[in-house]
């Protein structure tokens, strides 16, 4: 791969004045990797654990101590790590519809919802208030404010006797707001808390794991879930999800992956778990590395004149880079350099398609050793105005320089 010296040189400028953010995101990465060796630490975990088991899973040690380690990292009762979560939709969908019954009320408290959500919850776009058409609860819809920020006062209003699920999406998903900080989401769970006990707070905590000293549960979550092919899997974790939290929540979330009076009791580790340990463990600094990667992006976007959402000196609370394009050809071209620059399936030519849960077609860019995995250096958006290309991820800080400094050769004719 030969690179262009002036846009080496484009790049080094930029590094040089982006020291001061590297070293704060070095500060977290450092912090939480503390948080997680003290975790390992406290578990005595060993290589007893790095086991399978088949069947019913029954008795799993490997299992159970790696459920314990989350639930220390993330300062839960309990976690629920598993490899038959395949996804992070699938993750929330069980700590969501396990936690509710026919007549309860969920709110969705930070807008609408991400689209692959809406068929789960048996929502439509647009309807602030609905019963859901798959499980038969109430669910209403706050509104963001006009800045992206949260309508506490709205969210407030919004609870009743009946409600027993208060939903916060921590990242913006595809959707253009801002991402919601841990202040942020602290100071309204505060105001909840306050108003009503009986209802349980819960965050998706999808792309957010281990970009802030701390975790939703820390500031008044009641439980949160998330994808092990983002950010808590380290690049390395081949597939399942995680729900943590307080146990009761966390079982019923067990109970409606698997079976009612059943729950975490079931379910073998098919794949060997060393790979689980390790890929929790190198999560920190692996975020840390995707973090470097995001602002890099941001700064080197922001000098060739594109809109960037962070922007340089916005809070960061999750792994993601919104970079305005100026077109369709623009936005699927940006993901097609993505993929050229990638280690794996780079001869690939992405094309824009509609995919399951989806409402337009979309473009996604990235050649990942793990199919479909955010945690590696990829590009994705929906073909549709206003063109916002979603950057996330990244094996190491130097991959994603690579591929940036590609990108821009071919993009921009630097």
């Amino acid at each position: 791969m030969e690179i262009n010296h002036r846009i080496l040189d484009f790049i080094k400028e930029a590094e040089i004045a982006l020291q001061k953010q590297f070293e704060a995101v070095a500060e977290v990465a450092l912090f939480n990797q503390a948080k997680m060796l003290t975790a390992f630490q406290s578990e005595r975990i060993g290589t007893h654990h790095f086991t399978t088991s088949t069947g019913y899973g029954y008795n799993d040690l490997g299992r159970e101590a790696l459920e314990r380690v989350f639930a220390r990292v993330f300062k839960a009762e309990a976690a629920l790590v598993r490899q038959q979560l395949v996804s992070g939709t699938h993750a929330i969908a069980c700590a969501i519809l396990g936690n509710l019954k026919h007549d309860d009320e969920l709110i969705i408290a930070s807008g609408e919802p991400y689209e692959t959500l809406l068929g789960v919850l048996g929502i439509k776009s647009g309807i602030e208030e609905m019963d859901s058409e798959t499980a038969g609860f109430r669910v209403k819809v706050v509104p963001l404010l006009e800045d992206g920020t949260l309508d506490i006062e709205s969210i407030l209003a919004k609870i009743t006797n009946k409600t027993k699920l208060i939903a916060f999406q921590r990242s913006c998903g595809y959707a253009e707001r801002p991402s919601l900080t841990i202040n942020q989401l602290e100071a309204a769970f505060v105001k909840i808390k306050q108003t009503t006990q009986a209802a349980a707070i819960f965050v998706d905590n999808c792309y957010g794991e281990f970009v802030e000293p701390k975790e939703p549960i820390e500031v008044g979550a009641d439980l949160i879930a998330g994808s092990l092919i983002k950010n808590p899997g380290g690049c390395l974790i081949p597939s399942g999800g995680y729900i943590a939290g307080r146990n009761d929540l966390v079982h019923k979330a067990a109970e409606r992956l698997y079976a009612p009076k059943i729950g975490g009791e079931i379910g073998p580790s098919l794949m060997n778990l060393q790979i689980f340990f390790q890929g929790f463990f190198e999560a920190p600094h692996r975020v840390g590395e995707m973090l470097k990667g995001a602002i890099l992006a941001a700064k080197l976007f922001d000098s060739l004149g594109f809109k960037t959402n962070p922007h340089l000196s916005d809070v960061r609370t999750d792994i993601i880079q919104k970079i305005y394009l100026n077109s369709a050809e623009q936005l699927i071209n940006f993901c097609r350099a993505i993929q050229r620059h990638s280690p794996v399936e780079s001869h690939v030519v992405p094309e824009p398609s509609l995919l399951p849960g989806y409402v337009h077609p979309v473009i996604m860019g990235g050649g990942t050793f793990i199919s479909g995995s955010t945690s590696e250096f990829s590009a994705d958006a929906p073909v549709s105005p206003p063109y916002v290309v979603f950057l996330q991820g990244g094996i190491s800080y130097t991959q994603v320089k690579l591929s940036l400094a590609g990108v821009i050769e071919q993009f921009t004719n630097f």
